[in-house]
């Protein structure tokens, strides 16, 4: 058992540099010296505008937590999304009462220059699914679960954005390297 523990903890070791070899490089990598590479650095600088309603809050907030802005600096960015979730009854009893709801959450999203021109930089949309069941007579449970749905929701549509982000400042930051 120790064996193979050990060796998991070589292969793990290991998989960064023959990685590195085919040209995989890690999305958050840092720069030398321990810094904080281009995805990081300009992730940080992102500010992000306020989503209406209570689930755009949630998204906003995932989003922030993503981010890592710390808010010390004058953002260069600003990230505007728009966000909604749409539901559909997919459990449907002969009475045509729906017992469950699938909820698609979709996000399209706009990364500005923090300048007067408001530049655009990127733009993407990402989606989410998630479902809740739908209880008769407990209201408070029906309550929770779409509560923890909405959450989800967030979180996935904000990690979905949040690597978007960083593989484009990653592939950016590539590109000025080759081109200079």
């Amino acid at each position: 058992m120790k064996r193979r523990a050990l060796l998991g903890g070589l292969g793990a070791a290991a998989l960064p540099a023959v990685l590195s070899a085919c040209g995989f490089r890690p999305v958050y990598m840092s720069s030398a010296g321990d810094a904080p590479g281009p995805a990081e650095r300009n992730l940080a600088a992102i500010d992000v505008a306020l989503i209406p309603d209570r689930t755009g809050q949630l998204l906003r907030q995932a989003l922030q937590q993503r981010l890592h802005g710390t808010g010390a600096a004058p953002p260069r960015y600003v990230l505007h999304v728009t966000y909604w979730i749409g539901s559909q009854g997919i459990g449907i009893l002969q009475s045509t009462t729906a017992t469950r709801l699938r909820m698609t959450g979709n996000a399209t999203w706009v990364l500005t220059a923090n300048d007067p021109a408001a530049t655009r930089i990127a733009t993407g949309y990402a989606r989410a699914t998630d479902a809740v069941n739908i209880f008769d007579e407990q209201y408070f449970a029906a309550d929770l679960e779409t509560n923890t749905a909405n959450r989800y929701l967030a979180r996935a549509i904000a990690d979905q954005i949040a690597l978007r982000l960083a593989v484009f400042f990653r592939e950016r930051a590539a590109h000025r390297t080759e081109a200079g």
